[in-house]
């Protein structure tokens, strides 16, 4: 019900009465207030230091392969701007063979969306990736982009769970179906060497 803003002296008593009811009955239910958004600006402070890396990739992905390649090697986690951006520079080669693989990420925190981005490159292609862009929850971070892969577009999921102070899981994953399913393709798991890098 629609209440005019006529002066309550055309109406009577009565009629201004059952005008509030109805728009008090209408309105809708007063929300509670917006939480605040949490800070975010440490989600990475658990990982600083050096660690021992197990990484694991999909030789062809999105293909059928179901063909891994393994490495052994370090990753060292540096702090930068007080934690609200690292460095992380990931260097391993290939288990019974020569690949190398050398290659940093640059993850910076955007203190307006409290969400991260996930800069990558690799020392092969000498540029910056699209970032992957996402937040943590309870211990958890997800991070998604959409970019080209072999002339398709697809998405990507780029996830990494604190297991504990001295264990991290990293997981990448494409989806070329909208993010129907997902095909892991990249798993690295890290074990602290040291804390002592970059703090």
């Amino acid at each position: 019900m629609m209440c005019t803003r006529l002066p309550m002296l055309m109406f009577g008593t009565a009629a201004a009465l059952l005008c509030m009811q109805a728009q008090a009955q209408s309105a809708p239910a007063a929300t509670p207030a917006t939480a605040t958004a949490r800070d975010g600006s440490h989600d990475f402070d658990f990982e600083i230091g050096n660690w021992q890396t197990h990484l694991k990739r999909l030789q062809h992905p999105l293909s059928g392969s179901t063909t891994w390649i393994e490495y052994n090697g370090t990753t060292s986690v540096k702090k930068i701007w007080s934690g609200r951006a690292n460095l992380v520079e990931l260097e391993v080669d290939q288990v019974g063979a020569t690949s190398h693989i050398e290659a940093l990420s640059l993850r910076l925190y955007n203190p307006d969306s409290h969400q991260w981005s996930l800069n990558f490159a690799s020392s092969a292609g000498g540029t910056m990736a699209q970032p992957t862009i996402g937040e943590f929850k309870d211990g958890r971070g997800e991070f998604y982009d959409q970019e080209s892969f072999n002339g398709r577009s697809i998405l990507v999921r780029f996830v990494i769970t604190q297991l504990s102070k001295d264990a991290a899981h990293f997981e990448q994953a494409f989806s070329s179906d909208g993010g129907k399913t997902w095909e892991v393709n990249w798993v690295a798991d890290d074990t602290r060497v040291s804390s002592e890098g970059g703090k």
